[in-house]
């Protein structure tokens, strides 16, 4: 039997310091400014992304690159490994369409190699947190097949909820309309987004005021755990807001007993729809 590696995209918002210890293959997710197109070797940081945003120039994002997936994919099958990827929300993006379709293509010239795919159903952290969850699979010896049949289930587990703090890019994306933006911004009430266990993006709640909404998200937490989350991974997502970020670790370390919280940027892929401000939490259900 043939060993496997396990892949996933940009959009996950992998941990630097994982992608190197794994030497995980990333396929890159792309986002344009004016006429610069960037994703792959071509980035900017968080900070820089963000800060063109707040100065008004306005990103677009963009599915990765069907060539690049059969290059990167290519280069492992040749290497003598399987593939398991794991793709962002198929509800949200062509991205997981454009892998399923390369992999297929790359099956017909190597009939003896298995890709197998995993429709997340998530996004940013909440895609790296199945991402952990298929090392621990792996280290346990799981086959391939065991271990998509196991991600396939355990994914419905997997909340990824968030606030924003400009409505003004949900508007543009067509989340709200107009006149809820401009009333919305008149009262400060800041909007709960939760991607549902099919993968959309849909609203949930809303909170008045940035710091009230701070709670509710650690409030959600604590309704489907307890007061005792655990050492399970527990993700801050946030764009370009880091003293926030530090604010809700101290929430959850204090109300929701979470030992083990990873803070990490949202992709410039992702932050695009959300503008810079926007704040998340990505965690386990586990309750179910």
């Amino acid at each position: 039997m043939r060993d496997f590696v396990i892949t996933t995209d940009s959009n996950a918002d992998l941990p630097q310091d994982f992608i190197a210890q794994h030497r995980i293959t990333i396929i890159p997710q792309y986002y344009g400014i004016e006429d610069n197109v960037y994703g792959d070797e071509k980035n900017l940081t968080p900070a820089q992304f963000y800060q063109k945003m707040r100065e008004g120039i306005m990103p677009t994002s963009m599915a990765n690159n069907p060539a690049v997936i059969h290059s990167k994919f290519e280069t492992i099958l040749k290497a003598g490994f399987d593939i398991l990827h794991i793709a962002f929300s198929s509800q949200l993006s062509g991205s997981y369409s454009n892998v399923v379709m390369t992999a297929n293509e790359l099956l017909e010239e190597y009939p003896d190699a298995r890709i197998e795919v995993v429709d997340s159903c998530s996004a940013s952290m909440g895609e790296a947190l199945l991402v952990f969850r298929a090392y621990e699979l792996k280290q346990e010896g799981k086959t391939l097949s065991e271990m998509k049949a196991v991600l396939d289930e355990e994914k419905k587990k997997i909340h990824v909820e968030f606030t924003v703090d400009d409505l003004q890019y949900l508007q543009r994306g067509g989340r709200i309309s107009k006149t809820t933006a401009f009333m919305g911004t008149m009262v400060q009430i800041k909007p709960i987004l939760s991607v549902d266990p099919e993968g959309k993006l849909i609203p949930s709640g809303k909170a008045r005021g940035r710091k009230k909404s701070f709670s509710t998200l650690v409030d959600r937490v604590i309704e489907k755990n307890g007061s005792n989350y655990g050492t399970g991974a527990i993700c801050i997502i946030h764009g370009d807001c880091p003293d926030d970020a530090h604010h809700v670790e101290k929430l959850l370390k204090e109300r929701a007993g979470c030992s083990n919280v990873i803070i990490g940027d949202i992709s410039p892929s992702i932050g695009t729809h959300a503008g810079p401000g926007v704040l998340g939490i990505c965690y386990w259900d586990n309750s179910i």
